[in-house]
């Protein structure tokens, strides 16, 4: 792994280098402020005061750079604008041609004061990350909280690039108005879907990193959590022929999807099934919830082999599941809830999405990864609605020799046959990628050289420092997110070898939103988990109703992000979105409770509805926000970001499920309170802690 502050220097342009802040003194000066305390030669409020002014300084360079910058663009663009102005009435096409490149050689200028701009600003966030770490102080909560909202904040303009947005807004309009359709120059205010400048797509993309603005796709995607590079790239990533390939994307789409129609299929049978095998109906907690118990360690085991191989898992994953299913299916006939117990726990074996996840990370190239990750999140919540509705339409019974096919059953019988028929498509169809060589070690200053040469070809307007200073500074440069370890700079930048050595590197805004994932999927699960047992006991509805209200709850999860990645997620920061989605969850919650006799079917139905789509929506944001402040260590490897956060959603989705059980055995009348009030409590729990590190997700 490339260190931070070298990624950061490499991706300098070398005529701009003395504006950017310097990211590598004020590394330095933290490592000194740590000796000076440990002799007792600062203190705590000293140090506050010295390292605020320092990183003022750096601020104030960096956006007084940006704006004289500003002003040479808006300067080159007043006169193109007079130039066109000037021959409007007798605009003939070579006139057109050589404005159009005029204005073109202005937006890729912008493009670089772009990426200028958003480098200093995740330098910014990493040095503050790194100085609460150190020290244990919150001090980024205290220097955003200070400077942000001040008249005159420096901040403002390197995190909201206040002025850029008039200079992309002239380059789009005249840039439009120039580009011939038909005869007919319109205006992009008159229509703005009309087609844009490949240069216009560009700015409006490096504009929209800047911002965190986003659409439907972008916020889908936040749901797969696929970590993407800490720092900007101006050019796509080519396309790798060897290690892409559409059908075996499709397969791992598919895989997922399979998954959670098996997962949710049984859930409005669950109750009526552990009935009928001797159990108590609150044992569908346990039925359900056996599946999230050895998805558990089948993450762990399916993330660590798909560091080899992509193909055999997903072979072992697809034999794994034809086996529990059937098991779950015969359970009925051999009248035995252990073996009803033992197939969910098969079908949790063969839980394959850190596959999947991984696939897209690995194998999709960047310019398409965002549809892929969209297409995993679309998949998912498309088999979560598919998966109840198909079992509300398996209502039949009947006998084959001493083979019950019934509601019971069915799910089992009709999954393994889905399993059993993609276990073919994949033998025929998956490609498996080549694997990268590993990385040699350069030992000779020519081979380092080269490296730079060939970097500078591909990649133009990313020119780093010259490569003796590299070499020079390779004793120094070794920036990495476990300052204060006693590990060596080489084994601190290389990924997490154990869930525990993953979690050191876990900060307190990491911890809090592995809390607020954690408290969204048990609120989720105790909803969907109990809804069979709780619709029978308060309104007697039958297994259709259930599964078509089920399947409702999963067909709101697309509409649903189609306005807040298109709309909402425009206007408002995520921070804001994260926490008012918290307080929405905490409504549906507190409305969800018995207290009014008798209850209704409009209170439950309601209070259900708020709680699925405010989750929903919180999910998106949080994962996206769980991505940007997770150290990069947690990108690669096994023990991940998104296993972590796949192990939280799952331990929490076991205890939601074994508290719907135990709550059982006091009766049926007392679980809907009961099994609600830690969700409650949690959920409190997770705004308090949003609320702590709130300024630290800006």
């Amino acid at each position: 792994m490339v260190a931070f502050g070298k990624k950061l220097k490499e991706r300098q342009l070398q005529e701009w280098q003395g504006y950017y802040i310097n990211y590598k003194l004020m590394k330095k000066r933290v490592k000194q402020y740590n000796q000076q305390i440990e002799i007792g030669a600062l203190d705590r409020r000293q140090v506050l005061r010295d390292f605020s002014r320092m990183l003022d300084n750096q601020i104030e360079k960096t956006v007084l750079f940006l704006l004289e910058q500003q002003g040479v663009l808006s300067g080159r663009l007043s006169q193109l604008g007079e130039q066109h102005n000037s021959c409007q009435e007798q605009l003939d096409i070579a006139t057109i041609c050589e404005l159009r490149e005029a204005y073109r050689a202005v937006g890729h200028e912008l493009l670089k004061l772009l990426f200028f701009v958003e480098v200093n600003a995740i330098g910014i966030r990493k040095i503050l990350k790194k100085f609460d770490k150190r020290f244990g102080y919150r001090f980024t909560d205290y220097y955003v909280k200070t400077r942000a909202n001040h008249p005159y904040s420096q901040l403002q303009q390197v995190f909201k690039h206040v002025g850029i947005g008039a200079v992309v807004g002239a380059i789009s309009r005249n840039l439009g108005d120039l580009q011939e359709r038909q005869g007919s120059y319109l205006s992009i205010y008159d229509q703005p879907a009309l087609p844009q400048d490949p240069v216009v797509h560009s700015i409006k993309a490096a504009v929209d990193r800047l911002t965190n603005s986003t659409n439907f796709l972008n916020f889908l995607a936040q749901h797969a959590l696929i970590m993407q590079e800490e720092l900007p790239t101006p050019s796509l990533e080519p396309v790798d022929d060897n290690r892409y390939h559409f059908m075996s994307l499709l397969l791992n789409l598919a895989n997922t999807f399979l998954y959670m129609v098996n997962t949710y299929i049984i859930v409005p049978t669950a109750d009526n099934y552990s009935i009928s095998l001797g159990a108590a109906a609150t044992v569908c907690g346990i039925v359900i919830g056996a599946m999230a118990v050895a998805q558990v360690f089948s993450s762990v085991y399916f993330s660590a082999w798909s560091n080899k191989s992509y193909f055999k898992p997903l072979i072992f994953s697809s034999i794994v599941l034809i086996v529990g299913n059937t098991l779950y299916a015969l359970a009925y006939d051999l009248h035995s809830i252990w073996v009803l117990l033992i197939g969910r726990l098969f079908c949790g074996l063969g839980s394959a999405r850190a596959v999947n996840r991984r696939y897209i990370s690995d194998c999709v190239p960047l310019k398409i990864r965002m549809q892929a990750s969209a297409g995993f999140v679309s998949a998912s919540a498309l088999g979560m609605a598919c998966g109840p509705a198909l079992a509300g339409l398996l209502q039949t019974n009947f006998k084959v020799y001493k083979l019950t096919f019934n509601e019971d059953t069915l799910p089992g019988w009709v999954m393994a046959v889905a399993w059993l028929i993609y276990l073919v498509w994949l033998g025929i169809s998956f490609k498996e990628p080549s694997r990268e060589d590993p990385v040699k070690p350069e030992s000779t200053k020519d081979s380092v050289e080269n490296d730079a040469l060939e970097k500078g070809i591909r990649q133009p307007l990313l020119i780093g420092s010259n490569v003796n200073d590299k070499v020079q500074d390779d004793d120094d440069d070794d920036d990495n997110e476990n300052d204060g370890s006693d590990e060596a700079p080489h084994e601190s930048r290389r990924a997490a070898t154990s869930i525990a050595s993953a979690y050191r590197l876990l900060t307190p805004s990491v911890k809090v939103q592995l809390l607020i994932y954690f408290m969204l999927k048990y609120a989720m699960e105790i909803l969907l988990s109990e809804s069979s047992v709780i619709t029978s006991y308060y309104f007697k509805w039958s297994t259709s109703t259930v599964a078509i209200f089920l399947a409702a709850l999963g067909l709101t999860v697309l509409p649903v992000n189609i306005f807040v990645g298109s709309y909402v997620s425009n206007i408002f920061q995520e921070r804001q979105i994260l926490l008012a989605s918290e307080i929405l969850v905490l409504l549906g919650i507190i409305f969800s409770f018995n207290v009014i006799i008798p209850y209704s079917v409009a209170q439950y139905v309601c209070s259900g509805l708020v709680m699925f789509v405010a989750a929903e929506v919180l999910e998106g944001v949080n994962l996206s926000l769980l991505s940007r402040v997770m150290s990069s260590r947690l990108s690669q490897g096994t023990y991940n970001g998104g296993l972590l956060s796949t192990e939280a959603g799952t331990i929490a989705r076991v205890i939601a499920d074994a508290t719907i059980t135990l709550v059982g055995y006091l009766g049926e009348k007392r679980l809907l309170n009961y099994t609600l009030i830690p969700s409650l409590l949690i959920c409190i729990g997770s705004i308090a802690a949003t609320c702590f590190t709130y300024n630290s997700l800006y």
